[in-house]
């Protein structure tokens, strides 16, 4: 019978898990992720942040903290404002958790 390997240890998602901050980490790493792809398409569309604080009728600060990556308590709503402006729409979608043992 083969040896386990003393030096594998759990996955980095169970190592959360064990944490306790496996959701937090999930949400910031989301919120980053769309942070991200809304910026790239700000670019792309050649859009300044003071427009698109305009096109959102919210504040530049407000844009700000969207991007800022320590802040990860941003709104539903500001998040759906923001694709808004830049003429998308933002869709989430619920899957199964896979539990690992």
């Amino acid at each position: 019978m083969p040896k386990a390997n003393k030096h594998r240890g759990t996955s980095f998602d169970e190592f959360l898990r064990e944490q306790k901050i496996y959701e937090d980490v999930q949400a910031a790493a989301l919120k980053r992720a769309i942070a991200e792809a809304l910026a790239d398409s700000m670019q792309k569309s050649r859009l300044s942040k003071v427009e698109m604080a305009k096109r959102m009728r919210t504040s530049r600060s407000q844009l700000d903290r969207l991007f800022d990556p320590d802040y990860t308590t941003v709104q539903l709503d500001t998040l759906i404002k923001a694709a808004s402006a830049l003429g998308q729409e933002l869709r989430f979608s619920l899957k199964k958790a896979v539990l690992e043992k």
